[in-house]
């Protein structure tokens, strides 16, 4: 008890560690922020006067501003006052060119987090605040400090535990009424790992681009073949560093908190209607089931009638009798009606969740990540998580609007780029991740061999081809050279929750041992995948075409 009154810490606060896309371009780091303090108890008396006046006069600072710091200071025993927060680079050099004269102040340094890119991949990245004083209550005893910082969200959240590092500080001996005497030594800070991300940058700013016109979406680059995500971007974004200010305006907090816009809501990590990108789910339900093996045709119609409604085919005609590759190919609704209808709803259910729908993709930033929804029986059965159990069942209509990915299907960005990976690399579903190297023992990486026949996967690869080739989506080759063979699906969705219509569009090239699958989606803007989303696509396709 005797050490703890007379000994005194005087912290250090560490480097929090960097985060880094796969090329070593920096997303986020630390700042210095310089600020001018004084140590009211070790200041040599005789010598004040003319250091004060000196400093007021170097840097404009009131002198009377000077003397109250250092007078409460002695008063409240504190062994160390901010006298000028935040100093600029002209402050700071002409106090290091004039500090002999200056002995009675000293420089501070604190570490503020910088993100150098402001608002890009700033879902991913997330950022810090400083800790609370309920929280300190928790954290004091894992090192943290009143106002430390610590990851809220992404992946500053995520790997708090590497990034953040340890304090360090120097140890002050006082006599019994709290006045300094000498120093018992410093521990230095020692700094936070860096976490280095599968992000490519040039994927990522050309992600950001596309968006830019869009009132909100999201775009989902991954590699097919183990799941690392090479751009994660979703529309309306915000700027990083808003978290790092001492001050926050209220016109900032509010646009960023309370808007109705939502820029803080991830929007490749939330569900939405998928529309015609769903009809891969709804094929291989067919197929697996053995209703609908690999050479059915189909009669499609102009409207075909589930319960009380005429579910309508787009083009108002039909395209006659066709298979799986042409259905696909020219997104045919009533073809799929006739599939989904024929196999039931929980058949879909049985695939969808084979290819990772209804369920968390696997993704380090899981706080972000909404599973969604898929229906079954048993879900209508229960009340649709609204309802009473057992007076909301399953009706026709529902199975028809489940087959084309409508209402009763709600799915994320992610969990269709994995669904489409299953289909691009042959039957493997992967966990999307965004660190390079697997700091904290996250879960196994390693693809997973689905139970879904191969052929019947070969054979959506091979409609998913078609509609580059010939079909809704032939526009992607426009105004691009070299491109390797590219396949894809258009889609097109009403919003459930009554707005306007959706854009989805799907790729991945090379068709045969593809490298790189894309996810555009662009949310509430109307007149269809291939006018909307496509576009989009096909940008970061062109990127990633030069840069190979």
């Amino acid at each position: 008890m005797s050490d703890e009154n007379r000994i005194r810490l005087i912290s250090s606060q560490p480097i929090r560690g960097r985060i880094l896309d796969k090329n070593g371009y920096v997303l986020a780091d630390s700042r210095v922020q310089y600020s001018l303090i004084i140590k009211p108890q070790s200041v040599n008396k005789s010598s004040w006067e003319q250091h004060k006046f000196s400093i007021s006069e170097l840097l404009n600072i009131d002198t009377n501003l000077i003397q109250k710091k250092y007078s409460d200071g002695l008063k409240n025993q504190q062994l160390s006052v901010n006298i000028l927060d935040d100093l600029n680079v002209d402050q700071l050099i002409k106090f290091k060119e004039n500090e002999d004269n200056l002995l009675s102040f000293e420089i501070a340094t604190k570490l503020i987090r910088n993100y150098p890119y402001e608002s890009v991949a700033a879902h991913v990245i997330g950022y810090t605040q400083p800790v609370t004083e309920s929280e300190y209550k928790l954290l004091s005893n894992k090192g943290y400090k009143l106002n430390d910082l610590i990851g809220r969200t992404g992946i500053e959240y995520v790997f708090e535990d590497s990034i953040r590092g340890e304090w360090g500080g120097e140890m002050i001996e006082v006599n019994s009424l709290g006045k300094f005497q000498r120093s018992l030594g410093i521990k230095p800070s020692k700094q936070g790992k860096d976490v280095e991300l599968t992000i490519d940058m040039k994927l990522q700013l050309i992600a950001e681009e596309v968006l830019k016109d869009k009132k909100a979406g999201a775009i989902v680059v991954m590699d097919p073949r183990d799941g690392a995500i090479r751009a994660m971007a979703s529309k309306p974004t915000f700027d990083l560093n808003f978290f790092s200010k001492d001050f926050k305006p209220e016109k900032e907090y509010n646009k960023l908190f309370n808007s109705p816009e939502k820029p803080l809501f991830n929007r490749a990590l939330n569900p939405y209607d998928p529309g015609s990108v769903w009809k891969i789910v709804t094929a291989l339900a067919g197929l697996e089931s053995g209703q609908f093996p690999i050479h059915t045709m189909l009669d499609t119609k102009p409207c075909i009638t589930y319960g009380s409604q005429c579910f309508r085919e787009h083009n108002d005609l039909g395209f006659g009798i066709i298979g799986y590759e042409d259905a696909l190919r020219v997104s045919s609704n009533t073809f799929f009606y006739q599939v989904g209808y024929g196999v039931g709803v929980d058949k879909i259910h049985e695939v969808s969740r084979k290819l990772g729908f209804n369920s968390l993709s696997g993704i380090e930033i899981s706080e972000q990540e909404n599973i969604g929804l898929v229906a079954s029986s048993e879900w209508a059965k229960e009340g649709r998580g609204w309802g009473e159990p057992g007076k909301t069942p399953w009706v026709p209509e529902d199975i028809a609007s489940m087959s084309i990915g409508q209402f009763v299907v709600q799915v994320t960005p992610i969990q269709i780029a994995r669904a489409y990976a299953v289909i691009a690399n042959g039957g493997y579903l992967v966990n999307p991740h965004l660190a390079k190297k697997d700091v904290k023992n996250f879960s196994d990486k390693k693809r997973i061999k689905i139970d879904i026949d191969p052929k019947n996967i070969e054979l959506i690869k091979s409609g998913l081809r078609k509609v580059v080739e010939s079909g809704t989506g032939v526009s992607i080759n426009y105004g691009v050279s070299n491109l390797p063979p590219v396949s894809g699906k258009t889609g097109t969705a009403e919003d459930g929750e009554g707005g306007l219509d959706h854009a989805w569009f799907v790729c991945f090239t090379p068709s045969e041992k593809s490298e790189l699958l894309i996810v555009a989606f662009a949310q509430n803007t109307p007149g269809g995948g291939s006018v909307h989303a496509l576009p989009m696509a096909r940008e970061i396709l062109k990127v990633w075409n030069e840069k190979n």
